[in-house]
């Protein structure tokens, strides 16, 4: 037992030492600096699907504010707008009110179970190719390639003094940076305005201040994130490098390193080679390392940096078949086809792995809230219809000893055009109505005309004679309805008497 003391003494003493060696100015900070990473350009079926979805995803987010779409003499032609001053939101031959915004939460949960549902079959398929993060560093490593050169050519400049030939290309380099950055933060806010005005105005220097705020800040966080910060956005930044591994299990497709065909690693030396431990099929060539644009190698294992974007397996399958030994050291893989291969049963990875309760799970909620939302939308009311009874005073008795009511009706046309509807009651015997400021007399009903995405209010006195009133309060609908029996609505109210 003392021999016990003695051992928690000197460890002790020992981590006070390591506490004064840390806090010593000798001892080298503990936040190591950022390395910087100089992604080498691969060719491959992985590289070439990250070109198309860059150029699609580029496409549409630079494209779409300048898309036409005729609704009407009453609604604006863009495609896809935001429109803020009206409260609006177009998107298409689709128009979303303010009161409608459960159908965008839905989208959302949507795109969130959509998520899941694709990390837990392919990984974090996302993050390595449509991740805006992701695209825009893409777009930002083309302009730095194709100015200062591929990797090795980057390093010996960075390193390089400076010199005319260095501060030129890091000019220019900058310079198309920026243009981008700001064409990114421009592109955002033609979807909150009529882009062609916009765009006049904005570059007249006549926008809205929160135009010229909006584009600044996207300008600088662009910049500063797919020129700068790269994959420490994905790293520190992003939560979802935490969460993915919720989502993942033994049959999620991940890239992977097969090091039971890699292992021992060599530099090809078969004169070399052990008898009894042959040479695995990696050359250790550390080509994969060198087109990481995470910067990690993943022969040590899945790693929370690793974004599945499979450069490194469009690298490897080049050396592979240049050393002549078959394609798919690291590939694409789940961990049950990789712990069968390691036992000697190899076999490929097959779509079968995708059907299982989880995925059937993720696409079932999936597709029925996507059902649930495109049902909303076909049987919504294109009209809406509010009833407001005075408060004071709650009702007035005439000379004749009728009753009277008075209401505030708003009626609101939620289509792109000019709409006229009947006003009526029900349930309501002996009623008649009148506006006031019309011309026309007590009547059992009330024409109402609304202009397009426009919500009439107007003032309603609502009469009933003595012998037809029952009691201090009695129930009754206002009914609205198109004059050409298109769309009625209706809602409840009470009329109030001394009864």
């Amino acid at each position: 037992m003392s021999s016990t003391l003695e051992d928690a003494g000197k460890s002790t003493k020992f981590e006070r030492v390591d506490v004064k060696a840390v806090n010593s100015k000798e001892e080298r900070s503990l936040y190591q600096a950022r390395i910087k990473i100089f992604p080498k350009r691969v060719a491959g079926t992985f590289r070439s699907l990250k070109w198309w979805v860059m150029i699609i995803t580029l496409g549409i987010y630079y494209i779409t504010p300048w898309i036409r779409w005729d609704r009407g003499p009453h609604a604006p032609d863009q495609a896809v707008l935001v429109d803020m001053a009206n409260a609006r939101f177009y998107f298409f031959f689709i128009e979303i009110w303010p009161q409608e915004l459960i159908f965008v939460a839905g989208l959302l949960i949507m795109a969130g179970v959509g998520l899941f549902l694709i990390t837990s079959s392919i990984g974090r398929a996302w993050c390595g190719y449509t991740c805006p993060q992701t695209v825009w560093v893409d777009l930002f490593l083309v302009v730095e390639r194709w100015l200062e050169g591929d990797r090795n050519a980057r390093i010996k400049l960075d390193k390089g003094p400076w010199n005319f030939d260095k501060f030129r290309k890091r000019i220019l380099k900058h310079g198309i940076w920026l243009l981008i950055a700001m064409a990114t933060g421009g592109a955002w806010i033609f979807y909150f305005a009529d882009a062609p005005t916009l765009a006049r105005d904005f570059f007249t220097f006549q926008a809205h201040p929160v135009a010229y705020t909006t584009v600044g800040i996207l300008t600088a966080t662009t910049y500063v994130f797919a020129g700068f910060m790269r994959e420490q956005v994905c790293t520190y930044m992003c939560p979802w490098p935490r969460i993915q591994a919720a989502m993942l299990d033994e049959h999620s497709l991940v890239v992977t390193y097969n090091d039971w065909r890699g292992e021992p690693r060599s530099r090809h030396q078969k004169k070399n080679q052990p008898e009894d431990n042959p040479f695995g099929d990696c050359v250790d060539c550390n080509q994969c390392v060198a087109v990481c644009p995470m910067g990690i190698d993943i022969r040590d294992g899945q790693q929370l940096e690793c974004i599945t974007c499979a450069l490194c397996i469009d690298a490897c399958d080049g050396v592979m078949e240049k050393v002549g030994k078959p394609r798919g050291l690291i590939s694409y893989s789940t961990l049950d086809t990789y712990n069968e291969a390691k036992q000697g049963n190899a076999q490929p990875t097959s779509w079968q792995s995708f059907i299982r309760p989880r995925t059937f799970l993720y696409f079932g909620v999936w597709g029925l809230i996507g059902l649930i939302i495109l049902y909303g939308l076909l049987v919504r009311d294109r009209l809406d219809l509010n009833v407001l009874h005075d408060r004071n005073p709650l009702f007035v008795q005439l000379s004749d000893g009728s009753i009277r009511n008075g209401y505030t009706i708003k009626v609101l046309n939620m289509i792109t055009q000019p709409r006229d509807f009947i006003l009526r009651t029900e349930g309501l015997e002996g009623a008649s109505m009148t506006m006031p400021g019309s011309n026309l007399g007590p009547s059992d009903q009330v024409a109402i005309s609304v202009d397009a995405n426009t919500l009439k209010k107007v003032k309603i006195f609502v009469k009933v004679n003595g012998e037809n009133i029952s009691g201090s309060s009695m129930e009754f609908r206002f009914v609205v309805e198109d004059v050409n029996k298109t769309e009625s609505i209706s809602t409840e109210t009470v009329f109030r008497s001394a009864n």
